[in-house]
């Protein structure tokens, strides 16, 4: 026997500030890297050179990831500007009478 479940719909996804986080992801990521610099002799002894590369791997495709947040986020908004400026496209389905269906 099957359990019923509810079919609810799915709640609109919540928009957090993206560039912002983002970014500071991406300076974190760089300055990691610049303060493993001065013991780069020390991870390359102990086998851990690989750390201070993650850190600027991590702040290149921070960068990456700036570029591709940023368009995102123009994009939204030149989409939400084009729906508030569009004339009323008679989507509010209506029946002959005038009635809200």
């Amino acid at each position: 026997m099957a359990k019923w479940t509810p079919k609810h719909e799915a709640p609109e996804p919540l928009e957090g500030p993206v560039v912002a986080t983002i970014t500071g992801g991406t300076i974190l990521w760089f300055v990691l890297f610049l303060v493993q610099l001065p013991f780069y002799g020390w991870f390359d002894d102990h086998g851990h050179l690989w750390w201070v590369w993650t850190c600027l791997a991590g702040a290149g495709l921070g960068l990456i990831g700036i570029w591709y947040v940023r368009g995102r986020d123009a994009a939204i908004k030149r989409a939400a500007a084009s729906r508030a400026s569009a004339p009323d496209s008679g989507t509010d389905h209506k029946g002959p009478s005038g009635a809200t269906a």
